[in-house]
């Protein structure tokens, strides 16, 4: 596969969609799976961006066939994967379905390890556009070895699907995958609470040189709209993912969501910042205490910066720039003015204030 980065055009912005695990674990079904897909469209997160609908861990049998095939469970998907992948294409969305490198997945279903070509052929069969592969049950094992098993096995299927690397940043996979998978964790599971968003996003300081098209760094799958957490807690998680370069793939339930969640999932000028096609992930360029100021260069020339407080009080919080700059507040959707050598901003506790600042002659 070389030892360069991908650039085969399938995951030229990261990749956004629907992944059915933050929600609803092992209790999946393809009735979920069908309404979701219909939900993606009723509510405007397929014009706003959201392509992948991906089934996650549970869906086959507990063992495989006498030839080796894996089995969708019958009971949870009793039309199949390929009949269900029609259906989510017949919406205009793509499948997206998970596997694990080792012996079993992480729920103790039956994992790839030994049968990586079969499944990549019998899974280009059924039509997914999108496979997850995780890391549990490989003591032993070397995950740059699968993964480059796995990145042949699929592209032995000539079927464009990308490839989502789970190893949770144990091996640093930024430093090899980008030349086998389009997306890469960078950390252990995300937890719907503020604790474990803090420490995630401390994770991706330094891995902003290895994030790019086609090839993206993943802090997890986004927890907004489950419950955890506070308005403000996601919406600064939401904000972080944009000025990451993050993948967005929702986890919670599209069908039944509020429209406070919905207005959030789809705010159209911090996706725009999400999906610019720079590709450049930004940088944490300032802590002070429980503040800080992230920045991100997007492709027009202008800067994306989010003015973070992690703190339980409200903080003032500045950013610092030369010259002259219209700042446009991202979430508001509505310009704030012209500003000269900087803008600052009362943020409230746990609570971001994301502008777009565009420097003036």
């Amino acid at each position: 596969m070389g030892l360069g980065k991908l650039r085969d055009g399938l995951a030229p912005t990261p990749p956004m969609g629907w992944n059915s695990w933050n929600r609803f674990k092992c209790g999946i079904d393809e009735t979920i799976v069908r309404e979701t897909a219909e939900a993606l469209l009723d509510t405007g997160m397929r014009a706003a961006g959201y392509r992948y609908v991906v089934v996650d861990d549970c869906w086959s049998e507990k063992r495989r066939a006498a030839n080796g095939d894996v089995l969708p469970d019958r009971t949870k998907f009793a039309t199949g994967m390929k009949a269900l992948a029609d259906e989510v294409h017949a919406r205009g969305l793509r499948f997206g379905m998970y596997t694990d490198a080792g012996t079993m997945t992480c729920a103790e279903y039956p994992g790839s390890l030994g049968y990586e070509f079969r499944d990549a052929a019998r899974f280009a069969e059924w039509g997914i556009d999108y496979l997850k592969v995780d890391w549990c049950h490989t003591d032993g094992m070397s995950p740059r070895e699968l993964y480059t098993k796995w990145a042949l096995a699929l592209a032995a299927t000539k079927r464009p699907i990308v490839h989502s690397v789970c190893e949770w940043g144990r091996a640093h996979p930024w430093e090899w995958a980008g030349s086998l998978g389009h997306l890469w964790r960078t950390s252990w599971d995300i937890l719907d609470t503020w604790e474990s968003l803090l420490a995630i996003i401390d994770r991706q300081v330094d891995l902003y040189p290895f994030a790019g098209p086609d090839h993206w760094n993943d802090p997890d799958m986004l927890e907004v709209g489950n419950g955890g957490m506070t308005e403000s807690e996601y919406r600064a998680h939401f904000s972080l993912w944009a000025i990451l370069a993050a993948p967005l793939m929702a986890g919670n339930d599209v069908r039944t969501m509020s429209d406070g969640v919905r207005r959030m999932l789809t705010a159209p000028e911090v996706i725009a910042v999400d999906q610019d096609p720079l590709g450049k992930q930004g940088t944490r360029i300032a802590r002070d205490g429980e503040t800080e100021v992230w920045r991100r260069d997007l492709a027009d020339g202008s800067c994306a910066v989010a003015l973070f407080n992690r703190d339980a009080v409200e903080r003032d919080i500045a950013y610092e720039f030369a010259g002259r700059a219209l700042v446009r507040d991202l979430w508001a959707r509505e310009d704030v003015g012209e500003f000269r050598d900087g803008y600052a901003a009362r943020v409230p506790s746990h609570d971001v204030v994301m502008v777009r600042t565009s420097t003036r002659p």
